[in-house]
């Protein structure tokens, strides 16, 4: 049997998949404590001592391949010319390469931007600003600002062309590391976020994974090839649009629930649905992602249940206001505890569900009505996201609830919001094998099993019963 090892060196836990190439089965599963704040071979030696146990001996892996969001994940800063264009457009190339966002800054840097970025630390800067052959001003000040600073990072320049050469000149005299890269904004609203992308996994590669300790166990694995959630990105695309004639599900959603945010991801090109709407603003990605800090189930409990309105999260819950204050008081003083009584499970289900629902509403577009000289006209803003054919839960909260279908109904189209392009009438699916992340790092090597692997991860709600079912069929 042909294996491959799949790993990721999360934040609390290294967890392991031993796949078998031939069919993308998960034949074990296993984890044990990240160490990298140590020494990350001693939670991995853990974590394999588990595999094997699971697996009855030592097996014999043909690939070894790790994701990483340890110590803190990819920390990057953005730095753009508009807010609503180059900026913005840099903070979705981050976003999409599985970065973790410390801020996002436009115009000319201060300096009190500067001091605040240096505060920051960030892992990675991304510099950008103007498109080619437009305002060079700002992206060269920028520039200058950065290589007088403090800062040790590596920098990705992608913006105006015609100032690339000056600023990574001005950048690489200062010490800094540099790679630059096509603009991620060419032409006015037209995005190009993808070369962008690739320069920071080849940064992430090349010093982030030195920097966070985990090249300690670089001879063990043949790579870590990219931050987590780009490969959980990464395993959506492949299991929506499918590889080598084989046909993947069609438009997804995928939400992950954390301790402190919620990430949600979209494969789809989000164009309006509807006759007679009119796209407007800076085109969104076809695969995106964003990340709510504001939206977790323990470290930021408190901004959800404060976002919902507490009487109205407490009526979903079903819970008096004294209860639910009692059990956010809890929840501040021990993140690490586990919903054991009836109360709590319903706490932590309006928890998920609110943070579901307030996520997939910032993630899709929206509509609004404006006036013009022949009459009202319908704008869209952001992806439409009505036609997605399936919503995906991964992680724990969702894996582990005692009625996932009731949190992941938190996403779809509702009267809460009538003009958020949420999806209307999908199919509900847990990534019950914590799977997508695996097929992501697999997709590099053998997409055909990363393929075969996350549909098998997948399993799909039914519609009378509310349970759940395997997902090889229902993934069709």
């Amino acid at each position: 049997m042909a294996l491959a090892l799949l790993i990721d060196f999360g934040s609390t836990y290294t967890k392991l998949r031993a796949v078998d190439l031939a069919d993308g089965a998960v034949v074990a599963s296993a984890q044990g404590p990240s160490t990298v704040t140590t020494d990350v071979n001693e939670g991995l030696d853990a974590a394999l001592a588990n595999l094997e146990a699971a697996m009855g001996g030592a097996g014999e892996f043909s690939h070894r391949l790790a994701t990483s969001s340890a110590a803190g994940g990819l920390k990057m800063v953005t730095v753009g010319l508009v807010p609503d264009l180059t900026a913005k457009a840099a903070r979705m190339a981050a976003l999409g390469a599985g970065a973790k966002l410390a801020g996002t800054y436009a115009f000319e840097l201060t300096e009190a931007d500067i001091a605040a970025i240096e505060a920051q630390a960030p892992d990675m800067i991304l510099l950008s600003g103007g498109t080619d052959g437009g305002n060079r001003k700002v992206i060269e000040h920028n520039a200058g600002v950065l290589a007088g600073s403090v800062l040790t990072c590596p920098v990705v320049v992608a913006g105006n062309r015609s100032a690339a050469e000056t600023v990574s000149a001005a950048l690489e005299a200062a010490g800094k590391t540099v790679i630059a890269t096509g603009n991620v904004m060419p032409r006015h609203l037209e995005l190009n976020i993808g070369p962008a992308r690739e320069a920071i996994r080849q940064l992430f590669i090349s010093h982030i994974v030195h920097a966070k300790g985990i090249d300690k166990a670089r001879e063990r694995l043949d790579a870590v090839l990219m931050p987590t959630p780009a490969a959980v990105l990464k395993g959506a695309r492949l299991l929506a649009d499918g590889h080598a004639g084989e046909g993947g599900i069609g438009p997804l959603l995928v939400v992950d629930i954390g301790g402190a945010t919620t990430d949600v991801h979209s494969i789809c090109d989000g164009e309006p649905s509807q006759s007679g709407v009119i796209y407007h603003g800076l085109p969104e990605p076809y695969a995106k992602r964003t990340v709510e800090g504001d939206l977790g189930m323990r470290h930021t409990a408190r901004h959800v249940v404060e976002a919902a309105g507490e009487g109205a999260f407490a009526a979903e819950a079903g819970l008096g206001g004294d209860e639910v204050a009692a059990l956010l008081q809890r929840t501040e003083d021990d993140v690490e505890w586990l919903a054991e009584s009836a109360d709590e499970i319903a706490f932590d289900r309006a928890l998920a569900a609110t943070a579901t629902r307030l996520s997939v509403t910032r993630h899709a577009g929206t509509l609004e009505t404006v006036y013009a000289a022949s009459g009202p006209v319908t704008m869209q803003r952001g992806k439409d996201l009505s036609e997605v054919g399936c919503i995906i839960g991964t992680g724990g909260v969702l894996v582990h609830a005692d009625d996932p279908a009731a949190v992941l109904a938190g996403a779809l189209a509702g009267a809460d919001a009538p003009l958020s392009l949420r999806p209307r009438e999908p199919k509900l699916m847990v990534d019950a094998d914590y799977g997508l992340f695996a097929a992501g790092l697999l997709a590099e090597v053998a997409p055909e099993a990363a393929l075969a692997l996350a549909r098998r991860s997948l399993r799909q709600f039914s519609n009378d019963e509310g349970e759940i079912s395997h997902g090889a069929t229902a993934a069709h």
